[in-house]
C-alpha cells in the first residue's frame, strides 16, 4: 500500500433531481482529472434533504438499480476510481441516508446507512440499523459515515477500531463547528485520516426558507451548506480544505498506512490500552437522564500549581483543578490530601490532583475536610509505566453540592469513550489534571468530549488548560436569548493563559442533550450498531 490522491468534492444541490445528477457526475469528472483514486461527495446528493411528508420522501428516493446510482457507479468506472455517494435510498418500504463506495469496476463494495438522523430528517426519513461496513481497497481500509454520525464519537469509533484507516465523511450541514471542531477530531482521537465533504448553497428550500428559518430561529442567511470540505491527517492536522462558499475539489495525497501507528509521544498505544469491557455502557440500550439538575452556574478554576489553590478558593472557585502529579510523582498522598486541606480551610472549595497511590495513578478530590474521593486512571500509559500497573474497575460519579463530577487522571482524557461514561452516569462536570503532549488535545479533544456528552470540563496542565463550560443556546427548534452565529455544538472556551483562572461553569445545562427536535446527543446514541467499542477482540488483538 503506497500513497494515494483522494479528493472531498463540495457542491449546491437543490430539487432538480436530474440536475443534481449532472453536477455530482460534472465534480466526479473534476475530481478525477485532478488524479484522485478516492472521491467523496456531500450527504443528500440527490436532493434536499426537505420533504412534505413520507410519500414525498419515498417518491424522490434513489433505488439501488435506478437511473441515480447507476449513473454514479458508471462514472466511478469510467475513471477507475473509488466514489462514495450519499443519497436518499429506498429498499423493502423503508428510506434511509444511505452512504455508498462504488469500485474502480462499477461494483458496489459497501453501503452504510445513517444510524443518527438530525432533526427533521427523522420526521419522514428511517434511521439505520446496523453498523457500516469497512472496506478493504488496494488503497486502505475504508469507512463511511455521514454528518450527525461525526458529531458524537461513536460511529467513527466503532469504525476505528474494526480497523478502518481512511474515514469518508458526507456532510449536509451549516454548522460551522462540524470543520472546525468534529471532523478534524475523529481524525485526531482516532489516529486516523478523515475525507469530508460538505455541501454548499441553500440547503433549505426557498419558498421554504424565511417559515423555516423561523421555525429554527436561525437566520435565513446562516442556513446554507458551511463547506470547508476537508482532508485530514491522523494527528489532527488538516492538510487541505475547501472555501467556505462555492464549488472546490479538495485533494490531497496520503498514506494510509500511517493510521496504523496508534502511539503518542512517549510510546503509548492508544488501542492497545483501551480497556473494552469498561465501556459496556456505552452500547447498552439507552435510557433517560434521572439525576436532578446542578447548579446554573459555578465558579471554577484552572491552577498551575499548589500554592495557588488558596488564592483559587478566596476568589470564589469551587472546584479548582491542579495538574496531574501537581505535588510530584513521588508526593505521598496523605501529604498531598493534607495541604489541600489546608489551602482549603474555611471554604466550600474542592481541588483535584493526582498522586502516586500505591501501583495506581489516581484523581484525588479534596475538601477542608480532607479526601472526599478518588478515581484511579483505567488506561496504562506509558509515562508511567515504572510505577502504575494497577488501574480502575470503573468510572466514579461524585455527588457535590453545586452537581455530579467526575474525575478523569492523566492520558484517560485521550479516550472519548470515558467522558461517553461520565454523561451516561448523568454528570454534570469533569475534572482533568492531566499532561497535555500534543496540540489537539487541548484544541479538539477536550472542546470535542464537552460538546458531544454535554458536559463541563475543566482540565489543568503544568503548561496548559481549559475551562469548557456549557452554552445555555444550544437546541435547535427553540428560542435563544442570543443570535445563533453558525455552531450548533460547541462548548464555551476559556483558555487557562495564566497560573491562575478562574471561569464559570453552568452545571444545569447539562440536562439539556437535544441537539435538534429528537436528537438526543447521549440518548439517541446508536447504541446497538457500535458493538464493537465494547467488543474484546474486534479486530483479533485480545485487550
Amino acid at each position: 500500500m503506497g500513497p494515494v490522491r483522494v479528493a472531498a468534492v463540495q457542491f449546491a444541490a437543490g430539487r432538480d433531481v436530474p440536475g443534481n445528477l449532472a453536477t455530482c457526475l460534472r465534480m466526479i469528472d473534476r475530481a478525477a482529472a485532478e488524479g484522485a483514486s478516492i472521491i467523496v461527495l456531500p450527504e443528500f446528493c440527490n436532493r434536499l434533504s426537505w420533504y412534505a411528508d413520507r410519500a414525498e420522501a419515498l417518491r424522490h428516493a434513489c433505488t439501488p438499480d435506478g437511473p441515480f446510482l447507476t449513473a454514479i457507479k458508471e462514472r466511478a468506472a469510467a475513471h477507475r476510481a473509488y466514489v462514495k455517494v450519499n443519497v436518499t435510498l429506498t429498499t423493502g418500504g423503508r428510506v434511509t441516508v444511505g452512504s455508498l463506495l462504488y469500485g474502480p469496476d462499477g461494483a458496489l463494495l459497501g453501503r452504510s446507512d445513517k444510524l443518527t438522523l438530525m432533526g427533521a430528517e427523522g420526521d419522514n426519513l428511517d434511521p439505520g440499523t446496523a453498523a457500516g461496513p469497512v472496506v478493504a481497497t488496494p488503497h486502505g481500509r475504508l469507512g463511511m459515515y455521514a454528518c450527525m454520525e461525526g458529531v458524537t464519537s461513536d460511529v467513527p469509533r466503532d469504525l476505528a477500531v474494526r480497523g478502518a484507516q481512511v474515514l469518508l465523511n458526507s456532510l449536509n450541514s451549516f454548522a460551522t463547528d462540524e470543520a472546525g471542531l468534529h471532523v478534524p477530531v475523529r481524525a485526531a482521537e482516532n489516529r486516523v485520516w478523515v475525507v469530508a465533504a460538505n455541501k454548499v448553497g441553500p440547503l433549505l428550500p426557498a419558498d421554504l426558507l424565511p417559515a423555516i428559518a423561523e421555525r429554527l430561529g436561525v437566520p435565513a442567511g446562516l442556513l446554507d451548506g458551511a463547506g470547508e470540505s476537508q482532508i485530514v491527517a491522523p494527528d489532527g492536522t488538516v492538510v487541505a480544505k475547501g472555501p467556505r462558499t462555492g464549488e472546490a475539489v479538495v485533494v490531497a495525497d496520503i498514506d494510509p498506512s500511517l493510521a496504523d501507528r496508534k502511539t503518542r509521544p512517549d510510546g503509548t498505544d492508544l488501542f492497545a490500552a483501551r480497556r473494552p469491557r469498561l465501556y459496556t455502557p456505552i452500547v447498552a440500550a439507552p435510557r433517560p437522564r434521572s439525576a436532578p439538575p446542578g447548579e446554573a452556574k459555578v465558579d471554577v478554576a484552572a491552577v498551575r500549581s499548589p500554592g495557588l489553590v488558596r488564592d483559587a478558593a478566596l476568589a470564589g472557585a469551587e472546584l479548582i483543578v491542579l495538574p496531574e502529579l501537581a505535588f510530584g510523582v513521588d508526593a505521598d498522598p496523605g501529604a498531598v490530601v493534607a495541604a489541600l486541606a489546608t489551602a482549603l480551610d474555611g471554604t466550600t472549595a474542592h481541588a483535584v490532583t493526582t498522586v502516586r497511590a500505591g501501583a495506581a495513578h489516581a484523581a484525588y478530590l479534596v475538601n477542608a475536610r480532607g479526601l472526599a474521593g478518588s478515581q484511579p486512571q483505567l488506561h496504562a500509559c506509558a509515562r508511567h509505566s515504572g510505577w502504575a500497573t494497577e488501574y480502575g474497575k470503573r468510572l466514579a460519579v461524585f455527588a457535590l453540592p453545586w452537581g455530579r463530577l467526575a474525575l478523569v487522571p492523566g492520558d484517560d482524557a485521550l479516550y472519548p469513550e470515558v467522558f461517553r461514561l461520565a454523561a451516561i452516569a448523568d454528570a454534570d462536570a469533569v475534572a482533568v489534571p492531566c499532561t497535555p503532549a500534543e496540540d489537539w488535545e487541548i484544541a479538539l479533544g477536550l472542546p470535542e468530549r464537552a460538546a458531544e456528552n454535554r458536559l463541563n470540563v475543566v482540565a489543568s496542565g503544568p503548561d496548559d488548560g481549559v475551562v469548557l463550560a456549557l452554552p445555555a443556546d444550544f437546541t435547535l427548534w427553540t428560542s435563544w436569548a442570543g443570535p445563533f452565529e453558525g455552531r450548533i455544538s460547541h462548548p464555551l472556551v476559556t483558555r487557562a493563559s495564566g497560573p491562575v483562572t478562574v471561569a464559570a461553569v453552568h452545571p444545569a445545562q447539562a440536562v439539556n442533550r437535544l441537539v435538534s427536535k429528537n436528537t438526543d446527543l447521549v440518548g439517541g446514541r446508536p447504541a446497538h450498531a457500535v458493538a464493537a467499542l465494547a467488543d474484546d477482540d474486534p479486530s483479533g488483538v485480545r485487550r
